[in-house]
C-alpha cells in the first residue's frame, strides 16, 4: 500500500466514524512562542482539550505535517525522520478508551490487514499522580481475543523506560507491556499544562536483536526490532500550583505516524524504501553511481533533509542563523555536506527539492504555489554555502596542529564563525593523517547549545498557550496592529507570523520595503484610536465563504473547517458600519478592547526579504 492509499483510508476510516476532517497547521508554529515547530496534530488543538467548543465539533481527524528537531542527528538509521506525517484523531469529550482502541484496531488489522501476530501494546504502569491503566489493559484483551489471541500482561518497567524490565520475555505470550515513563504523555510541567497516561502501538518488524542495547529485548528497546507506529493519548489530566488534576472533560489524542505506518503495511523493515522516499533514492543512486546499501546514512541524510527543508521554507522558514530559520540552514547544509561525500554536486539538492514538489503536491498544492520561493531560497544557500566552504578551507589549511593534532577551539571556530560543519573538518582532517580533539570541540558545543537553549527559554516562555490576561490583550491587540498596518500600507499586507509573550508581541509582515518613522507613528495612533473607543470584540462562527464574502482577514489559500471563528472588532460579523477589524482566528481575545491598555511600537526590523517584523508593548493607562 502506498502512501497515498494509506493517508486517504484513515481520513475516511474516522470519517465513517461521524469524525470531520480539520486542515492541518503550517509547520511554523504561530501564536505559540513555546514552540518553534508544529511537531504533533494535537499542538493546534489545545485549547479545545481544556473545554473550548471547536468549529468542526468534538470529533476531528487529519493528517499533520509535522518536524522535530530532535531526530536530526537519529537520521540515517532507516527508521527515523525529521519530517514527517502524524495521522491524528481526536475526542474532545466524546468517546474515550473503549472505542479509541477498539476503531484503531479495527484500522490496522481489518482496513490494513497487518498480522495481529506481531502488533503489541504498552499501558501506563501507576504512579504517585495516576493508577495504573487496568482499563485499557482489559479493552486490550477483549481485542486481541477477538482476532484469536489469549493477550497477557508482561513483565512491568517501574524505572528507566528505555533499559525495560531487564528479563528475557516471551514476545508469544505476553502482547502487553505496562510502563511509567514511557506512558504517561504531558506537554511540559508548567501550569497550565495537559498530560495523561497513554498507550502506543508497536509492530514486530522481524529484525534480530542487537545486544549493544542491552541484554535483553522489549518493546521499547532502541535496537529497531519493535517500531512504534501509534500512541493513544488520554488527555484528562491539567497542572495547577498543586500538581495534576482532572479535567473537566476526557480526552482522547491519538497519533500516528505516516511514514512508519506505510512501512510496516509494506512489508519493510526501512521507511526510506516506501514510495515516501524511493524517488529520492533512486536520483541519488544515478547522480552518485554508487549503491545506496552502501551509504544508506548520506542517502538518508539527503532525502529526509531535502523534504523538511522544502515544507519547511513553503510554510515561512527562510534559511538563517537564528530561530526556526537556522534549522533549515542546518538541513540545507548537512544534507550538502553528505552530496559531497557521495561527490555528487550540490546542484542534486536543488533538483530533488524539485522532484518534491512535484511527489507531493497532490497532496499540499501549497507546494507548487510556492516553488518559486522554495527554489530561490534554496539556490541562495547553496551559493552562500559554496562561498563558505572555500573560506572555511583557507582557515583549515592555516591551523596549526601539535603532534597532529587540532584543537577542538579551532574545530569550533570553524563551525561558528564559518557556518562550517564538523563533518568536512573531520573529513580534511583525516585526508592529512590529523586527529581532532573531539572532547573540547564537543564540550564547546555543549556549552554553546547551552547558552542558546537559555536564551530560546527566555524569549519562548510564557507563550499565548498559556492564555494568561496579558497575553490575551497582545493577542488582541495584535489584530488592531494588523488592520492597522493594512490601512496605512495597504492591503498588500499579510501577517507572516506572529510571536506573543505576557510581555510583548511580535508581528511578521509582508512588506518589501523598511517603514518611514511616519507611517510607524501613524500605525501606532490608529491602534490606540481604536483601544480608546472601547470597542466591543464580537466573535462568531461561521463557514469560510461566507467570512469571506463578508470581509473577514484570512488565509484563504489553505484548506479551512467546515466552521471557523471570526472575530470582529467594534461590530458583528455582519456589521458594515463601525467595524475596524474582522479576522479569522481561533482565540482567545478580551471582550472590549479599552481593556487593553497604551499600545506602543519598540522596534521595526527587517526578518528576510520582503518581510518586516514589529515588536510592540501594552503600557499600562495612568
Amino acid at each position: 500500500m502506498n502512501s497515498l492509499e494509506l493517508r486517504k483510508k484513515f481520513i475516511d476510516f474516522y470519517i465513517s466514524k461521524n469524525h470531520k476532517e480539520i486542515s492541518a497547521a503550517p509547520l511554523l508554529a504561530e501564536n505559540d512562542p513555546t514552540l518553534l515547530f508544529v511537531n504533533s496534530g494535537m499542538f493546534p488543538l489545545i485549547p479545545y482539550f481544556s473545554g473550548e467548543r471547536h468549529p468542526s465539533g468534538n470529533r476531528l481527524v487529519n493528517s499533520q505535517r509535522s518536524f522535530r528537531t530532535d531526530d536530526i542527528e537519529e537520521v540515517g538509521d532507516g527508521r527515523h525522520t525529521t519530517f514527517f506525517e502524524m495521522m491524528g484523531n481526536w475526542s474532545l469529550g466524546d468517546y474515550f478508551k473503549e472505542e479509541q482502541l477498539n476503531w484503531w484496531y479495527e484500522f490496522l488489522v481489518e482496513v490494513l490487514k497487518l498480522d495481529i501476530n506481531r502488533i503489541y501494546q504498552s499501558v501506563f504502569a501507576g504512579d504517585d499522580i495516576a493508577k495504573k491503566d487496568n482499563e485499557s489493559i482489559i479493552i486490550l484483551k477483549e481485542i486481541f481475543k477477538k482476532y484469536g489471541i489469549t493477550a497477557e500482561v508482561g513483565p512491568e518497567t517501574i524505572s528507566d523506560g528505555n533499559k525495560g524490565p531487564n528479563v528475557d520475555i516471551d514476545f508469544n505470550k505476553y502482547k502487553i507491556f505496562p510502563y511509567v515513563d514511557k506512558n504517561w504523555w504531558k506537554r511540559g510541567d508548567a501550569v497550565g499544562e495537559l498530560g495523561g497516561p497513554d498507550s502506543e502501538t508497536f509492530y514486530d518488524t522481524g529484525r534480530i536483536h542487537n545486544p549493544k542495547y542491552g541484554e535483553h529485548c522489549h518493546v521499547n528497546c532502541d535496537c529497531g526490532r519493535f517500531i512504534e507506529i501509534g500512541n493513544s493519548v488520554f488527555m484528562q489530566y491539567k497542572k495547577d500550583v498543586q500538581g495534576w488534576k482532572e479535567l473537566s472533560q476526557k480526552n482522547v489524542d491519538f497519533g500516528g505516524g505516516l511514514e512508519r505506518i506505510v512501512m510496516v503495511s509494506s512489508g519493510l523493515q526501512n521507511i526510506f524504501k516506501t514510495d515516501l522516499f524511493s524517488d529520492y533514492i533512486d536520483y541519488i543512486e544515478k547522480k552518485s553511481k554508487k549503491r545506496y546499501e552502501d551509504f544508506s546514512s548520506s542517502f538518508e541524510i539527503v532525502s529526509d533533509h531535502v523534504r523538511a527543508s522544502v515544507f519547511l521554507i513553503a510554510d515561512g522558514g527562510v534559511p538563517s542563523n537564528k530561530d526556526q530559520g537556522y534549522f533549515v540552514r542546518r538541513l540545507i547544509r548537512r544534507a550538502l555536506v553528505h552530496l559531497r561525500k557521495l561527490d555528487v554536486e550540490f546542484s542534486a539538492f536543488l533538483d530533488l527539492s524539485k522532484l518534491v514538489i512535484e511527489k507531493m503536491s497532490p497532496v499540499y498544492p501549497d507546494l507548487k504555489k510556492n516553488k518559486g520561493v522554495i527554489v530561490e531560497a534554496i539556490s541562495d544557500e547553496i551559493d552562500k554555502f559554496s562561498h563558505t566552504i572555500e573560506n572555511g578551507i583557507k582557515y583549515f589549511e592555516k591551523i596549526k596542529h601539535v603532534d597532529g593534532l587540532i584543537s577542538g577551539e579551532d574545530v569550533f571556530n570553524l563551525f561558528t564563525t564559518y557556518g562550517f560543519p564538523f563533518e568536512i573538518t573531520e573529513e580534511m582532517a583525516k585526508e592529512k593523517n590529523y586527529k581532532i580533539d573531539k572532547k573540547d570541540f564537543y564540550k564547546r558545543i555543549d556549552e554553546h547549545r547551552s547558552i542558546s537553549r537559555k536564551g530560546s527559554e527566555q524569549k519562548f516562555k510564557s507563550g499565548l498557550a498559556d492564555t494568561s490576561e496579558f497575553t490575551v490583550r497582545l493577542h488582541t491587540a495584535t489584530h488592531l496592529l494588523h488592520e492597522s498596518l493594512r490601512r496605512v500600507l495597504g492591503t498588500s499586507v499579510q501577517q507572516k507570523g506572529s510571536n506573543i509573550t505576557p510581555e510583548r508581541l511580535r508581528f511578521d509582515f509582508f512588506c518589501p520595503r523598511k517603514m518611514t518613522q511616519e507611517e510607524i507613528t501613524n500605525v501606532e495612533k490608529l491602534v490606540n484610536e481604536q483601544i480608546h473607543k472601547k470597542l466591543k470584540v464580537y466573535c462568531e462562527e461561521t463557514t469560510p465563504d461566507r467570512a469571506k464574502s463578508l470581509g473577514a482577514i484570512g488565509l484563504f489559500d489553505h484548506k479551512y473547517e467546515e466552521k471557523i471563528k471570526v472575530y470582529s472588532v467594534g461590530g458583528s460579523l455582519e456589521s458594515t458600519k463601525d467595524v475596524f477589524s474582522k479576522e479569522i482566528c481561533s482565540g482567545p481575545h478580551v471582550e472590549n478592547t479599552g481593556d487593553l491598555g497604551n499600545f506602543k511600537i519598540v522596534k521595526e526590523e527587517a526578518v528576510s526579504s520582503g518581510v518586516r517584523r514589529i515588536k510592540a508593548i501594552l503600557e499600562k493607562n495612568e
